[in-house]
């Protein structure tokens, strides 16, 4: 996911990703810990999508 992508979507677009990329990340930390894990990579990119969008809120939230 682009930051381009990010700031243009709108704030229930942002909290839509924002809900369905957590819980790919609790699915992602499940199937670590009981070693079914394919793609290993896949858990840093959730993670830094998280952290794009709420910088994006945060700073939409600010400049509100």
């Amino acid at each position: 996911m682009n930051t381009q992508d990010i700031q243009g979507m709108t704030p229930d677009q942002l909290s839509e990703s924002l809900l369905s990329l957590k819980k790919e990340q609790f699915n992602l930390r499940f199937q670590a810990a009981t070693g079914q894990v394919e793609k290993t990579h896949r858990a840093g990119e959730v993670r830094r999508d998280i952290a794009r969008i709420k910088t994006v809120l945060r700073s939409r939230q600010a400049t509100a």
